[in-house]
């Protein structure tokens, strides 16, 4: 699949040397930007030709919460937008996936976020019986309450937890510690599963991590995309998904009710104000989306 995919971008960049007359600076930056591209994809068993609408939004919101520069992002959509055009018009692909992606006048990409029902759907739909998905059901409260990134969850040892003052200790970017303050319903579903889950994943082994896989060991970014990716088919939520959905979620619907700025970006572990501010236009066109469907003269 990658040496497909390499080839592809190769193809596209020759293409583009010769036909656009593109600067060698915007070709080095079409090159490294669509190598992570098809990296990112090979992960997620694709590639380039089979990566959708969905997959490409994804990546996107990685590439945000990564701290890159609004500047950097639209780079990257104007290398991936580039690069299918190319494959569309020479016929490896039917349609564009990225045809509607466009980034807002302001220069941002809006990730895409979760509303509170889709939210409450995805953190019900995990049954608590099945010991496996109570532990989901943990992980998506936690994630939820907290607005941690995939990496920080699966890193948490149990000397993070703090039950009884209702916090988590967080090792970001930099190994910068912070401390979190996560919801009674969160602890109480994090508390169900140590009890009730935990043992049966750890399989007699000593674990330091909360949350452990079906195979004993410390859970994983992929696998734990998978299961979230299960849920949101489960509920019929047709949105693009990608390991931070619920850390969106948590920094937009924070917002929406008021939440200042500042604190925002100190729960999120931004180093950058400006990477939170992101966030602001996501809440701005999600109340605008509300406005428009609830008005009556909407």
């Amino acid at each position: 699949m990658q040496f497909e995919s390499k080839l592809l971008v190769e193809s596209f960049l020759d293409n583009s040397w010769l036909e656009k007359n593109l600067s060698e600076n915007t070709l080095s930056s079409y090159k490294n930007d669509l190598s992570k591209f098809y990296k990112f994809t090979e992960k997620n068993n694709k590639n380039v030709i089979l990566a959708d609408h969905f997959l490409i939004i994804s990546y996107l919101s990685i590439l945000i919460d990564q701290g890159l520069s609004s500047k950097t992002i639209s780079r990257n959509i104007s290398a991936l937008k580039s690069f299918y055009s190319y494959l569309q018009n020479f016929g490896h692909i039917k349609t564009n996936p990225t045809e509607n992606i466009e980034p807002p006048k302001s220069g941002l990409f809006l990730p895409t976020t979760l509303t509170v029902e889709e939210t409450e759907k995805l953190l019900n739909s995990p049954i608590k019986e099945n010991y496996i998905e109570l532990r989901d059901k943990a992980m998506l409260f936690t994630l939820y309450a907290s607005g941690m990134r995939i990496s920080e969850l699966i890193n948490l040892t149990l000397n993070h937890l703090d039950l009884n003052r209702g916090s988590v200790q967080v090792l970001g970017k930099g190994k910068k510690e912070r401390l979190i303050p996560i919801t009674e319903q969160a602890i109480k579903m994090i508390k169900i599963y140590l009890l009730e889950s935990r043992e049966k994943l750890a399989k007699n082994k000593d674990h330091l991590y909360v949350f452990l896989s079906t195979h004993g060991k410390r859970m994983t970014r992929q696998s734990f995309w998978h299961r979230i990716k299960i849920y949101m088919r489960r509920e019929r939520i047709e949105k693009a998904i990608h390991p931070h959905t619920l850390r969106h979620a948590f920094a937009t619907h924070m917002l929406n009710n008021g939440a200042d700025l500042r604190s925002v970006q100190l729960l999120l572990g931004h180093a950058d104000l400006a990477t939170t501010q992101i966030y602001t236009h996501v809440a701005q066109s999600e109340i605008k989306q509300l406005h428009k469907k609830h008005h009556p003269r909407g």
